[in-house]
């Protein structure tokens, strides 16, 4: 027995619930990669050390993450603090041309943000500083400053109060690093400026090894 159009329709209504003015999506013969949901359109891409990270603030949750980004672009994780001291709750937010980044909990309840980490090269701040900026133009914004040696956890993090930005101490971490194979390149000026303690930008050992921010870190919640 041949159905109609018609007869289906409705038997498809009854038993799936559709209303009579519904459509009944067909399998898409469109390729897999044009019908993925696309990550939402993030505009606001300004850090402001101490307060906010685009839409993030101090007061940011979990939750409102998820109405924000989508709970599809949220996974959350446990990290490890520095030098493997004690257990963080984090959630990475998944999203596209460089603007993705990491929360750090104050505890398991992810309702208070400790810090966000691990941005993407689209966030920076007013002064245009974010991953990826190369040596000169830090030296141009900050000026002469000092900052630790290479080769441990707080490898080639800028002193802020040597700074001209000294204001934003305890807000924001920025941490260099050299190109890749530098050190294997220039290793007389690598080893000249390893270790734990604190050298001039104006050392001439840092201009062979292509240096670039390659770290951000913004604090919003610090105790």
């Amino acid at each position: 027995m041949k159905l109609s159009l018609s007869t289906i329709a409705a038997t498809l209504t009854l038993l799936l619930g559709y209303s009579a003015n519904s459509v009944v999506a067909l399998p898409s013969t469109q390729p897999q990669s044009l019908i993925v949901a696309q990550a939402p359109q993030l505009t606001d891409t300004l850090i402001v050390p101490g307060e906010r990270v685009g839409p993030v603030t101090r007061t940011t949750t979990r939750r409102e993450l998820a109405k924000i980004f989508g709970a599809s672009r949220l996974v959350d994780r446990n990290i490890s603090g520095p030098e493997g001291m004690g257990s963080f709750a984090a959630t990475e937010v998944n999203l596209n041309r460089g603007r993705s980044f990491l929360i750090v909990w104050t505890d398991k309840t992810r309702t208070k943000p400790l810090e966000v980490r691990i941005l993407g090269t689209a966030w920076k701040t007013r002064e245009g500083i974010g991953v990826g900026t190369p040596w000169s133009e830090l030296r141009s914004k900050l000026g002469n400053f000092k900052l630790y040696g290479l080769g441990w956890d707080y490898s080639g993090t800028i002193l802020l109060e040597t700074s001209k930005l000294p204001q934003y101490k305890g807000k924001i971490m920025l941490q260099v690093d050299t190109a890749p194979n530098a050190g294997d390149r220039y290793p007389k000026d690598y080893q000249a400026v390893l270790g734990d303690g604190t050298f001039s930008s104006s050392d001439r050992h840092w201009k062979p090894l292509g240096m670039r921010l390659s770290s951000v870190t913004v604090i919003l919640n610090p105790d």
